[in-house]
């Protein structure tokens, strides 16, 4: 799902990432442990792009290991294509985000 650019339901603006000082920040960009980020066409990344104004437009993150993956978006709730307000017809019965969830079942079977 590298370089995917997805619609996703944003359900509140909760979820803000925020860092206790930029080198936080700056270290994870590093350690690629950023996994989702809200983008605009613009890169302007304000509302309502960034919903809930994270930096850099932060919405996931995982731990240094991997194992641990937190994320304020729901996939789970527009993974089905009719899930949707609009949909390109070629996505078929299922949306990009199935694939997060296929993706898991496979790794873990």
């Amino acid at each position: 799902m590298v370089d995917s650019i997805i619609p996703v339901v944003v359900s509140h603006g909760e979820g803000r990432a925020s860092f206790s000082d930029d080198n936080n920040l700056i270290e994870m960009l590093k350690n690629e442990q950023i996994t989702l980020k809200f983008d605009d066409k613009n890169g302007t990344l304000s509302y309502p792009d960034n919903p809930n104004g994270s930096p850099c437009g932060i919405t996931g993150m995982s731990n240094t290991s991997g194992r641990f993956t937190i994320m304020m978006p729901h996939p789970e709730r527009n993974f089905r294509s009719d899930q949707n307000s609009w949909h390109p017809k070629n996505w078929g019965e299922f949306g990009p985000w199935y694939r997060m969830f296929t993706n898991t079942n496979k790794y873990f079977n």
